[in-house]
């Protein structure tokens, strides 16, 4: 049996009760396949997918959600293999969500975490799943919120969700964890400069990762540049001052600090209820993420805006229209026809 799962099984079961009696007895072919249900995008799945959720959402929130994300080049994979390990080794069960960056053009992904991180792939108390981000807002596959449930209710005790890299739309994975944390490479003033201000706010640890050899003193110099920025920052959450640590995943040393830095921070959350109101405000919007995103399947599927579709986009394409009043035509809120383009008004 595959110790890490596969993203495509080819006999796919889509029965929510026998999936969900099977996953919560620890099934690991079971859990592939239920991910892989929920990020089908065929009408009678998602009516599956929703009905196997409600029935294992009594045996989720039991787990630290971790989110990490980084500069390009940091050592996310290797820093997540190596705390991945620690924590397996220390009686934990891991679940590792990666998304792979895909193609907007083919939408084709590498799907090769399970091969830079061949250790813990084949360790017995973890689970890797590499999901194609489809293009989707904040690098995150489009049903990553789910297959954290699914791991959850699973029995893991540990998500963690790699993104793509940095980026503004990084919000979308600092709204499904409990901790965000930030890893970079040692670059000083310039690698900071690389990094947007709301990736810093949105950062609950930041780990200046290769701090070795000879990197160690820009790695030293790093990890002052980036205190003074996190010191000049509106702190995220009351009470809590984030802290700046030094790992070298490749050697192993510091990556356990960084782990007592995220359960010290989750038991803050905990102190006066907020980790409960925070996962309580993430499942309010994610409710209302998925209403946009059905309010506007729903819109392209609609046979009246599927015929005035092409003209349309045909005419803002040409620089006809204005994509505001094809937008508003194609809605239906200006008395226009979907399609009518302003050359028959001329």
């Amino acid at each position: 049996m595959a110790l890490a799962a596969s993203p495509v099984d080819s006999a796919l079961v889509t029965d929510p009760e026998q999936l969900a009696t099977r996953l919560v007895e620890g099934d690991r072919r079971a859990l592939a396949q239920s991910i892989t249900l929920v990020e089908s995008t065929r009408p009678d799945h998602r009516s599956e997918a929703a009905a196997l959720l409600d029935s294992v959402l009594v045996r989720t929130g039991g787990a630290i959600r971790l989110g990490i994300t980084g500069t390009p080049g940091a050592g996310k994979s290797t820093f997540i293999e190596e705390l991945g390990s620690n924590l397996t080794a220390a009686g934990h069960r891991v679940a590792v969500l990666a998304v792979d960056p895909s193609s907007r053009r083919s939408g084709g992904s590498i799907l090769g975490d399970k091969t830079r991180m061949e250790r813990l792939a084949r360790d017995p108390h973890a689970f890797i799943r590499p999901s194609p981000s489809g293009g989707s807002v904040g690098g995150v596959a489009r049903r990553t919120r789910e297959a954290a449930l699914l791991c959850e209710a699973a029995g893991f005790d540990v998500i963690v969700v790699e993104t793509v890299g940095v980026g503004q739309s990084e919000v979308a994975v600092a709204d499904m964890v409990d901790c965000f944390c930030l890893i970079a490479a040692p670059g000083g003033g310039d690698e900071l400069q690389g990094i947007k201000r709301g990736i810093m706010e949105l950062a609950d640890v930041v780990v200046v990762n290769k701090a070795d050899g000879d990197l160690l003193p820009a790695a030293r110099r790093a990890m002052a540049d980036y205190r003074q920025a996190v010191h000049l920052l509106r702190p995220k959450h009351a009470g809590w001052e984030v802290p700046v640590l030094a790992t070298s995943a490749l050697e192993g040393t510091g990556v356990d600090e960084v782990w007592g830095a995220v359960e010290k921070f989750v038991a803050h959350l905990r102190e006066d209820n907020t980790l409960e109101r925070l996962r309580a405000d993430q499942a309010v919007a994610w409710m209302w993420d998925e209403i946009r995103e059905h309010l506007v399947d729903s819109f392209r599927q609609d046979a009246r805006v599927a015929e005035g579709w092409p003209g349309t986009e045909e005419a803002v394409l040409s620089g006809r229209l204005s994509p505001t009043t094809a937008a508003r035509r194609l809605l239906g809120t200006d008395g226009g026809a979907p399609g009518e383009d302003e050359a028959g008004a001329r």
